[in-house]
């Protein structure tokens, strides 16, 4: 069995080396001194590697002043050009980052064309001593692939051992791999099954591992540790991203925990647990509200997503930022958390399901605040998917499992989806979270 480790600037993932917390600038690249402060308030916060978009050529001169500067101030984070279609964006970037992320499939609708266009990248990034991360979504597969595998999860490894295989080919090692998706079960089964694949051709390339469009707040943080956790706990992952609707620097917390604990160097603040009939009933010392959450994710996530157990309560206490003991039933916290646990898992839907981005270069407008409005006027719509996105390029492809799309065009406006099928557009966004509301309801027979 062949270990590999990705070299990524200083950086080396894979092949035992400790997990490398990332994240995502959320800036408009053009804007460099923003994209430089964003970048700067990373590093501190100890993001292991710091991507940034390049929508076009155009953008490229912005990524090389962007490096350039960072590299000026003694900042020495890698830096991953995150590509969507061009592959001729990507080879001209590629000399000046340490890692490019692309979807070889979105690179042309012909896939020999698209493998052409590959293996010139490979040869620039070779050439440069740039890595590669693939990066695969649901939702984004392309109809070669679905047409054969359905879009399902097999589908996703599939997808990815075809161009793993052509990296072979051109004996091109220096790559990472990543198949994520919004749905924890979906995405869990994909690296499951690229594991499986990978072991079974003898190579295992390192894994980056992310659950996409997670949403924020505490919903974002679980959905994040339910599917990341469960895969980190078999051994499956060598770089992770917690993708919240914020401040991408808020990521880092969590994603620092997650690998610290799968690392061995956190243990979870649990002290007890026993099982009645499949419902765990645990007790916890937390340090902190959001560790609390942290660890109760991580504790049963898995176990919950599995099958294993239907439910698990929680009693104890965590501290507050004064050091005060906060009792968790007091506070109300038992059933929330274990509501939001089961939605994460997918066992339980209590509330609408909300798919949203975490928002980078390519927005167009105010997000977190559309999230939030989304929210407020739709949170009693049960079993309803709603996905807020942030752009018309990714989105579309992005919400494969939404029942509803919101998704920004730019200019103050919005589409919105019925599926995968736009039902309005350039609608002015201070109209849209109504409509939608009003498309909502009319189907559901409430309006």
């Amino acid at each position: 069995m062949k270990r590999l480790a990705a070299t990524v600037g200083k950086v080396r993932i894979g092949a035992g080396e400790p997990i490398v917390p990332q994240t995502m600038c959320n800036t408009h690249t053009y804007d460099i001194d923003a994209t430089v402060e964003q970048c700067r308030r990373m590093y501190e916060a100890g993001s292991g590697l710091i991507r940034i978009t390049c929508p076009g050529l155009n953008d490229v001169p912005h990524i090389k002043e962007i490096h350039d500067r960072l590299r000026n101030e003694c900042i020495d984070t890698p830096i991953v050009a995150d590509i969507h279609f061009s592959s001729e964006t990507a080879i001209a970037v590629a000399p000046y980052v340490e890692k490019v992320r692309i979807n070889p499939g979105n690179f042309h609708k012909d896939h020999g064309e698209a493998c052409r266009q590959f293996s010139r990248l490979v040869q620039v990034c070779r050439e440069h001593g740039t890595a590669i991360r693939i990066g695969l979504n649901h939702g984004s597969l392309g109809e070669r692939i679905t047409g054969l595998y359905g879009n399902t999860p097999l589908a996703m490894s599939k997808a990815a051992m075809e161009w793993l295989e052509l990296c072979m080919a051109n004996d091109f090692y220096n790559v990472v791999v990543s198949l994520k998706s919004s749905n924890t079960v979906v995405m869990v089964e994909a690296y499951r099954l690229l594991s499986k694949a990978m072991e079974e051709r003898g190579v295992i390339f390192p894994v980056h591992v992310g659950v996409t469009e997670a949403g924020n707040g505490d919903s974002g943080r679980i959905k994040s540790c339910v599917g990341i956790s469960a895969l980190l706990s078999e051994g499956i992952g060598d770089t992770i991203r917690v993708s919240l609707t914020e401040d991408p620097v808020n990521e880092l917390p969590v994603a620092i925990y997650l690998a610290q604990r799968y690392d061995g160097k956190l243990q979870s603040s649990m002290t007890s647990v026993h099982i009645e009939d499949k419902v765990a009933h645990a007790h916890y010392e937390a340090p902190s509200r959001e560790r609390l959450i942290l660890d109760y994710s991580c504790d049963f996530g898995k176990r919950l997503l599995g099958g294993e157990l239907d439910g698990a309560k929680l009693e104890g206490h965590y501290l507050d930022q004064e050091g005060k003991a906060v009792d968790i039933a007091a506070e109300g916290l038992s059933d929330y958390l274990e509501n939001e646990l089961l939605q994460a898992a997918r066992r339980v839907f209590y509330r609408p399901e909300y798919i949203a981005c975490p928002g980078c270069g390519r927005t167009m407008y105010n997000l977190q605040e559309a999230l939030e409005a989304v929210k407020a006027k739709t949170s009693h719509m049960k079993n309803t998917v709603i996905a807020v996105m942030g752009c018309i390029v990714n989105g579309p492809g992005e919400m494969a499992d939404a029942d509803w799309g919101y998704v920004g065009e730019g200019n103050h406006k919005v589409s919105i989806y019925r599926g995968k099928t736009p039902v309005l557009r350039h609608v002015p966004d201070d109209e849209a979270v109504d409509r939608l509301v009003e498309l909502i309801e009319k189907e559901n027979g409430e309006a």
